[in-house]
């Protein structure tokens, strides 16, 4: 009965932070969010969380309408690609990457489950061989993240160090803070740019510190429909970029919802942002 409550107030609290800057299940949602903040000199990153009814076409013609939309904005936008909802065919992820090389867009692979990392992985090789501008989510969490790390510094390709949603199956306690700092070391000095995804703000403190004295260029990416206050006036004192990821489709009510569940504290964040959110609409 407790969980059902908590479940209830957590999807209320989102829905009340939703009225403010939670897209809709639609491209043109999500893009009305990138278009908002573009002023304020905030970039945005789109992702589409398909369906279970999505074939992997369906799912590669999305990403590359995302690619479409985001090459008009400015601040530039870029496109978060799913390699398994596109079972990484070859075929379909070389439609997404050449598509992104045209247009001059980062073609950025996210994370997934622990056992999807091999094969994400040969995507972005793929992407880079064919001269797009690549991205990858490194999560740290994972036993593997600091080798990926390596890997990604060889390539020559963004980072987006992330704490991960996934356990390491062989360290499933691994301690997500230190494996996220232990990522950001290896690529300090050495990777072309890096993201710091957290809304943790002495980890965001602490990864900025350490990318910004190796003279790494780096920027602060937050996820749509969290709390983010507190996180804009970290990335202001740093004089680093932010951006902000807007997932839409089905799936992201879900994802948003567990990591508030993850993350219990933020639900007092999130209501605070979302009535400070509606009472500026309403003196606008």
């Amino acid at each position: 009965m407790l969980k059902q409550l908590a479940r209830r107030a957590l999807r209320w609290a989102l829905n009340v932070a939703g009225r403010a800057y939670v897209p809709g299940h639609r491209l043109q949602d999500a893009l009305a969010i990138a278009l908002q903040l573009a002023p304020e000199d905030i970039a945005s990153t789109l992702g589409y969380f398909h369906s279970p009814g999505d074939s992997p076409q369906d799912v590669a013609m999305t990403t590359i309408s995302i690619v479409d939309a985001v090459a008009e904005l400015e601040p530039k936008g870029y496109v978060s690609i799913k390699a398994p909802a596109c079972r990484y065919d070859p075929n379909l992820i070389a439609s997404i990457a050449l598509s992104a090389r045209d247009q001059c867009i980062l073609a950025h692979f996210d994370s997934h489950e622990h056992h999807t990392c091999d094969a994400t992985l040969e995507c972005v090789r793929q992407a880079v061989a064919l001269g797009a501008r690549v991205g990858v989510t490194l999560p740290g969490r994972w036993q593997r993240s600091v080798a990926d790390a390596e890997l990604a510094c060889q390539l020559g390709v963004r980072a987006r160090v992330v704490k991960g949603e996934w356990a390491d199956p062989g360290e499933p306690e691994k301690d997500r803070h230190q494996g996220f700092l232990d990522v950001v070391a290896c690529l300090a000095g050495r990777a072309p740019e890096v993201a710091i995804a957290t809304h943790d703000p002495q980890l965001a403190r602490e990864s900025l510190t350490r990318l910004l004295a190796a003279g790494t260029q780096c920027e602060l990416e937050l996820l749509n429909g969290l709390p983010k206050r507190a996180l804009l006036g970290i990335a202001r004192e740093f004089s680093v970029p932010v951006r902000i990821y807007i997932p839409f489709g089905i799936a992201w009510r879900p994802y948003a919802l567990s990591k508030l569940g993850d993350n219990p504290h933020m639900l007092l964040w999130l209501l605070r942002d979302g009535l400070q959110g509606l009472y500026g609409g309403l003196k606008r």
